[in-house]
């Protein structure tokens, strides 16, 4: 969803995991990650951490916020320097709560060593494996899966020995998404979910010195690597003082089904997953919609800001001149308070304001990336409108959210998606539209024209690849004991 739609209506992105290993010790860590991070923002604004090897002991800094917010120049100044290894992180809560012992990386320290630990995705069966863990002694400090995974790889670890067999013992427990990167005292480790629900690369060092592993292809232009390759799903890729390799136990063990909104908004435009650049399977999904949804207008727009790649797709599809409809404010910060009705009304004016010599007196072709709630969509409508445009014909680069998503994305429950219980006609007199139109499962499917993965669609039909959690881990801790009488006896 575009950033404009994500403020109102709560459709959030998963996170990012970021990291570097130079052998050399020449790379300054400290500044390559941060830049890795900011690159990576769009994947989460929740919370941040960066964790660095120095002489082979982990240390690191995390906190609640954006990467400019929790990464001052005074905190920046304060990390060691000298790390050969480092891992980063940016997140959004699709599971735990909102704090800072949820965020990541986690650094945990055991009689083996220490290790931080990166996860982008959802577990299906974290509670499960969590009452396990807690019967068997683990004391947990957050909410998050993360924190499940991290404590199985510790157990593990000392049972076995080196860590990629910990990671590949982990494996055979852990179910659901998972893209992960590992630090150790000695090695780097990614690893990816047998599903390969979430991106997961590879990048090189400027000559041939290390390597680096990120959620996105944007994070190795950030610092400098080549893109190698993405990491397979279920593939585990050890990095250290050997070069590079692999242990490919869980490869081919469940059909590969990447969640393919990483196309429609999560990943940014300039990164290339599987093969295919973000960028052009935008386009294609516009081009999609206009041979789905064909109408007659005068201009295309888009919603800021994942909607204009596929708005463009739709004007060279169709013929119709794309045109800029809206300015988008940048220097709103997402913790702007809407204390008031009047403040929650003004929030998308706000946010975004329409272009009136672009719309006015025209029949108007909108595209965005989602409905959820269709709060925002009819306000965006509704300020198009009041600029003038004498139609709007709503465009949607992805099939109705009718289902949860249990892999990383937080989609809200199916009562509060707009698409369950409506058809599109009724959607389209909520929200104001002239006329509505959504792209087909067949066509999302074909978005990444260069790709060799299959996709998980179940936000759209209700069919995951792999068996959606039976409980929640919400996490609801015992109220302390009250004493009455503080001389008795207990």
């Amino acid at each position: 969803m575009s950033e404009f739609s994500q403020y109102a209506e709560g459709l959030h992105e998963e996170c990012g995991v970021f990291g570097m290993y130079d052998k050399t010790g020449e790379t300054d860590m400290v500044s390559a990650v941060y830049s890795a991070l900011y690159a990576l923002q769009h994947r989460g604004q929740e919370s941040c951490g960066i964790a660095l090897n120095v002489d082979g002991v982990l240390s690191g800094y995390r906190d609640l916020g954006l990467v400019s917010e929790v990464f001052t120049k005074r905190v920046l100044e304060e990390l060691p320097r000298g790390a050969k290894m480092a891992t980063g992180h940016v997140r959004y809560a699709t599971a735990g709560q909102r704090s800072r012992s949820n965020a990541q990386p986690m650094v945990l320290h055991h009689c083996k060593g220490a290790m931080a630990v990166c996860h982008n995705g959802n577990l299906v069966n974290a509670p499960k494996l969590r009452r396990k863990l807690e019967m068997s002694g683990s004391i947990f400090h957050g909410t998050s899966d993360t924190e499940v995974i991290a404590y199985l790889l510790t157990q593990n670890r000392l049972l076995t020995p080196n860590i990629e067999m910990a990671v590949s013992r982990t494996m055979d427990d852990i179910e659901g998404a998972y893209s992960l990167v590992i630090m150790t005292h000695t090695k780097l480790i990614a690893a990816r979910d047998p599903n390969g629900f979430r991106p997961l690369c590879i990048g090189e060092l400027p000559n041939g010195n290390g390597y680096a592993f990120a959620s996105e292809s944007c994070a190795l232009d950030a610092v400098g690597a080549k893109f190698v390759r993405d990491v397979k799903p279920g593939e585990i890729v050890i990095a250290d003082h050997n070069g590079l390799r692999t242990i490919e136990d869980h490869c081919n063990t469940a059909p590969h089904t990447m969640c393919v909104f990483e196309y429609i908004y999560f990943a940014r435009p300039d990164s290339v997953i599987e093969g295919t650049c973000v960028h052009e399977a935008r386009l294609q999904a516009g081009r999609f919609l206009a041979q789905e949804h064909p109408v007659e207008a005068d201009v295309v727009i888009g919603a800021p800001d994942s909607g204009l790649d596929a708005a463009l797709g739709y004007a060279q599809e169709s013929g119709i001149p794309y045109g800029v409809g809206f300015i988008k404010n940048k220097y709103v910060g997402r913790t702007f308070i809407q204390g008031s009705q009047a403040q929650r009304e003004s929030s998308v004016r706000i946010k975004l304001n329409a272009i009136s010599s672009t719309v006015k007196g025209k029949r108007v072709v909108l595209v965005d990336d989602s409905i959820v709630r269709g709060t925002t969509s009819a306000r965006t409508i509704r300020l198009l409108r009041e600029a003038g445009a004498a139609e709007v014909h709503y465009r949607i680069s992805a099939p109705p959210f009718a289902h949860p998503c249990y892999f990383g994305t937080d989609i809200p429950d199916e009562k509060d998606l707009i698409a369950t219980g409506h058809t599109v006609e009724e959607i389209n007199k909520l929200v104001g539209s002239d006329t509505l139109g959504y792209l087909s499962i067949e066509h999302v499917q074909q978005l990444a024209i260069h790709s060799k993965c299959g996709f998980c669609t179940g936000c759209f039909t209700g069919k995951y690849p792999v068996a959606p959690p039976t409980e929640t881990m919400d996490i609801v801790y015992d109220k302390p004991l009250s004493v009455s009488n503080p001389n008795k006896k207990l």
